[in-house]
């Protein structure tokens, strides 16, 4: 059923369905966002404006996961980094081999553009997503600060 997703740049026609998706990973960060600022985002993502870059994960059922990739400069390289901004896969499909795909194609873009670097961010409580960041990726000794 999820053993073999698709994974695939995010298109117009996409927007219900990743907008399902993004409501659903918008709750469990406890995050409310606009109508604006959600259109605003898949338009980025589907245009790849601003080093922005959508990827879903396609299943016989529709769409189960996705991925927003932000491409950067850096101030410690020439190469451009590539941040995992978003990840989600949907509850039904989690422990399948959706997440290592949207792993695997957040890499294979990665390395496409000539990134160097690729990195990510999770919640210290979020303990099943980093057992598999774990898996496909290492953990630094970095703390994020915001205003």
């Amino acid at each position: 059923m999820y053993s073999n997703p698709t994974i695939r740049p995010l298109v117009r026609d996409d927007f219900s369905s990743w907008d399902s998706l993004w409501q659903d990973y918008l709750r469990f960060y406890r995050a409310d966002l606009s109508d604006e600022i959600t259109r605003h985002t898949f338009d980025r993502l589907v245009d790849q404006t601003n080093g922005l870059v959508g990827l879903v994960a396609q299943a016989e059922q529709g769409l189960v996961g996705l991925a927003h990739l932000v491409f950067h400069a850096s101030t410690w390289s020439s190469a451009i980094s590539c941040y995992l901004e978003d990840l989600f896969v949907s509850p039904g499909a989690r422990g399948t081999p959706v997440a290592n795909a949207l792993f695997a194609a957040t890499y294979e873009e990665a390395d496409r553009r000539g990134a160097t670097r690729t990195y990510w961010q999770t919640q210290q409580y979020n303990s099943p997503a980093r057992s598999l960041y774990d898996q496909v990726g290492h953990l630094t000794s970095f703390i994020v600060y915001q205003r």
